[in-house]
């Protein structure tokens, strides 16, 4: 996620990126200026904000022509730039046409009471995400209370095999389209109880299917714990999933149990909301 390319962007030094190619100040093709900035856009996205020779040295590309791209960016309203510190950040075109996505999955605005509802009966933070390439994107959240509680940035990604809501949505999967989707993939070792092989995650998949949600049991991040259950669209697919998360230590496996079925419910009331139907109501 965007760790990655603040990292690359801290770590990559200024030193042998000068010996570039005499043609790179060349005037580039629409299609490559294009795929450019979206390259930059995406880079500041990641980092939170970048100077231009962050962005310069972790690209390649001359400051001239970085500044260049990120001047037109800015010009749409995609970027904004701190003179004073020298930050380029995200700017409001990008976010209006972030909304625009949520508009059109009619998730942004439709979860909102249903997150709500679900944080006040079970007391924890309540999520809603989609998948995305092979990954859990959060895009909505009421957060718990509680002094200590589970927060996810809208737009962080996930892997989706030690994600509450990633299992939950490959549970609607068969296990042949599950084995293809992940052959060839590394699936992250992220702690002491991740499910980290293909035969481990299909034995949980089974036990998601009988019981209808998904338990993420510490598998993302020590001392948490998440709940699930799948959202589908108006051809019973799923494409996102609601979800509770919060400390171990306040959702023992007791708790578990107690909240499943809450979020199951849930899950069916807001699949209908957006005008969706679960595969065995077609």
């Amino acid at each position: 996620m965007g760790h990655a390319a603040i990292m690359a962007l801290q770590g990559t030094s200024l030193k042998g990126k000068r010996g570039r190619k005499a043609n790179e100040n060349a005037a580039p093709s629409s299609v490559q200026v294009l795929d450019r900035s979206l390259h930059l856009l995406k880079l500041i996205a990641d980092a939170d904000g970048s100077t231009l020779m962050d962005l310069a040295d972790h690209t390649g590309m001359a400051p001239s022509t970085v500044h260049r791209l990120l001047t037109s960016l800015a010009n749409h309203g995609m970027l904004t730039h701190d003179p004073e510190s020298g930050d380029w950040t995200i700017g409001v075109g990008a976010f209006e046409i972030g909304n625009a996505f949520l508009r059109y999955r009619k998730l942004g605005s439709i979860s909102r009471p249903f997150l709500k509802r679900l944080m006040d009966e079970c007391g924890e933070t309540a999520n809603v995400g989609i998948e995305d390439e092979g990954d859990v994107v959060f895009i909505s959240q009421i957060e718990s209370h509680a002094p200590m509680r589970a927060f996810f940035r809208p737009g962080r990604r996930g892997p989706i095999h030690a994600s509450g809501i990633g299992k939950a949505i490959l549970s609607t999967w068969s296990d042949t389209d599950i084995a293809q989707a992940l052959t060839g993939k590394t699936l992250a070792h992220l702690t002491a109880h991740t499910l980290d092989t293909l035969p481990a995650l299909l034995k949980d998949i089974q036990h998601i299917r009988s019981r209808g949600w998904s338990i993420d049991d510490e598998e993302h991040t020590l001392g948490m714990r998440c709940i699930a259950a799948p959202l589908f669209n108006e051809h019973g697919e799923a494409i996102a999933g609601i979800s509770v998360s919060g400390p171990a230590v306040r959702l023992p496996k007791e708790k578990l149990n107690l909240h499943g079925p809450v979020i199951r419910r849930t899950a069916d009331e807001l699949t209908k909301a957006m005008g969706g139907r679960r595969p065995d109501e077609l």
